[in-house]
């Protein structure tokens, strides 16, 4: 697996401290240095080669939003900052992602493999989605790799979710919620269906009766659901 450099930049010692524990937990992130200032990290990038900035924006002598136009063609940035105000500009300079202070990890490996989908797809134009073709779950102190082809569905359970891969008995059980694993699958593929159930779209055996059937297993489709799926439903009947 190849990794993605990362350097954090940040003035603050305990994010610091914080996201290179979240780097170094992460399979594919590699940490190539932390920093307490742009222009420390200016010197780091002039020796290391950097593919992802983990870049603060509220700083003393530099904005994280000033480094980052002074950056041509450089490394990808994720913005972290404890101040909501500056989401829309980050995003006028193209950053990955948005991190607001203080965020679980979680939320930072969202951010993380939506940098491994641009990085992993060559890098895309400004405005185009990446397609997604796996996902790290934190499951039993670990992480886990889960291509998004093999899931059938997830269930979810109050704090937890359950998701069902083929080829295997038991499912992965991870501490997360329905909202959050929804928001890093593609939408062509997957479809919420209930409160506790999401779908792989190209999973379905059969629809009756208001449920659908995946390997012997109905699911309900609830009712605030019903029209989305049966726009679904019609786009692929011939």
């Amino acid at each position: 697996m190849k990794k993605i450099k990362c350097l954090i930049v940040d003035d603050e010692p305990l994010a610091l401290d914080l996201i290179e524990r979240y780097v170094r937990q992460t399979p594919f992130l590699e940490l190539k240095g932390r920093c307490h200032s742009p222009i420390e990290a200016m010197t780091i990038m002039e020796t290391e080669t950097v593919d992802l900035l983990f870049l603060d924006i509220q700083m003393l002598d530099m904005t994280g939003i000033e480094f980052s136009r002074t950056l041509k063609n450089g490394p990808k940035i994720i913005f972290t900052t404890a101040f909501e105000k500056y989401a829309l500009e980050g995003f006028r300079v193209d950053a990955l992602d948005y991190l607001l202070k203080p965020f679980s990890y979680e939320e930072f490996l969202k951010s993380a493999n939506k940098a491994k989908e641009w990085f992993d797809r060559g890098g895309l134009s400004k405005g185009e989605e990446p397609k997604a073709s796996y996902i790290f779950v934190k499951s039993e102190y670990k992480l886990i790799r889960v291509d998004l082809s093999d899931i059938m569905y997830i269930e979810g359970l109050k704090d937890y979710v359950k998701i069902y891969l083929e080829e295997k008995n038991a499912p992965i059980l991870s501490l997360m919620s329905m909202k959050a694993i929804e928001e890093q699958l593609p939408p062509l593929d997957f479809m919420r269906i209930h409160r506790s159930y999401i779908i792989n779209l190209n999973k379905i055996e059969s629809v009756e009766r208001g449920k659908v059937k995946i390997k012997d297993v109905y699911m309900p489709i609830a009712d605030n659901y019903k029209q989305r799926f049966q726009e679904f439903v019609t786009k692929s009947s011939f």
